[in-house]
């Protein structure tokens, strides 16, 4: 027995088909059935029963499963506590992200980074949820960063990262005298909003509501599908908005907009990394969900 038989019975069980594992491990269907018979000549037992189409875990597979995991993951935390001497760690990371955490609060990381693990590749897409929960299941992403809280069976939710919404004004705007408003005073004037269903604004009308607030009855002058175009409309004085702070810290500093405090409200939200229960994460996915940790202040 040895450790790459382990890996391949474990990859097998988790596709639920030789010719899918041999996919995923880049080996041919062959070479995958022979390792796998080759582990069970060495129990003395089968691991898989095979008399249906779809290949399904034996008794003694079932026992094996949980120590195939482990031993996958012991080595992959030798590795990962190894190149903490070397930084030489190699890999290819392929991560999604929502908007404003792509946009707007990943790339100011992705460079210190990079220069930590200059030898991680790194393919980074942004979109909504769905489609993040989307590529995630079909293995085409290693694991995604979104803004609101999901559900679903087949992933695991892991806060990482702090955030906080607050009101954006323009500079000539009424408001722009004060570091500090109600939420009474601000409602009283039109909002850009970005759609519904869009992290943020879902964190904004969780938290009217929690004030008593009905957020149908703001004065929504313009709903846009980006943060960038909010910003656009907020800057020409269409509006007032509530968003990201990390969003907003270039036209910030070139005085375009300014952030206020909203002194009864707090608008605060986590961002979660989600991935597969199924499928252990491979080490330059679990590098920078680390690095996200020990960094999350810095942005």
């Amino acid at each position: 027995m040895n450790f790459h038989q382990l890996h391949i019975f474990y990859t097998v069980s988790e596709q639920g088909s030789f010719s899918a594992a041999a996919q995923r491990l880049h080996m041919t269907q062959p070479a995958v059935t022979m390792q796998v018979q080759s582990l069970e000549d060495y129990f003395g037992t089968k691991l898989f029963d095979r008399s249906s189409k779809k290949i399904v875990l034996s008794e003694a597979g079932q026992v094996l499963l949980p120590y195939a995991r482990r031993s996958i993951q012991l080595i992959r935390e030798a590795d990962q506590a190894m190149t903490a001497f070397t930084h030489m760690l190699e890999g290819r990371l392929q991560l999604g992200a929502s908007l404003t955490i792509g946009e707007y609060v990943l790339p100011r990381m992705l460079g210190p980074f990079g220069k930590e693990y200059p030898n991680i590749s790194i393919t980074m897409k942004v979109m909504n949820t769905s489609q993040i929960i989307e590529e995630i299941h079909k293995h085409q992403l290693d694991f995604g960063l979104v803004e609101a809280q999901v559900t679903h069976p087949a992933m695991v939710l892991e806060p990482v990262m702090g955030d906080e919404l607050k009101l954006i004004v323009p500079w000539e705007h009424p408001l722009a005298e004060q570091e500090e408003v109600t939420l009474k005073e601000a409602l009283q004037y039109p909002f850009v909003l970005r759609e519904q269903g869009s992290g943020t604004r879902i964190v904004m009308e969780e938290q009217l509501l929690d004030k008593g607030l009905d957020p149908g009855a703001m004065r929504i002058v313009m709903e846009l599908g980006s943060t960038g175009a909010v910003k656009s409309a907020v800057e020409a004085g269409l509006g007032i908005t509530i968003i990201s702070t990390s969003s907003v810290k270039h036209e910030v500093a070139l005085g375009l907009l300014k952030v206020i405090d909203i002194a009864d409200a707090s608008f605060k939200r986590q961002f979660y990394a989600i991935h597969l229960k199924s499928t252990l994460l491979p080490i330059p996915a679990v590098t920078f969900l680390n690095y996200l940790r020990e960094h999350k202040d810095d942005r």
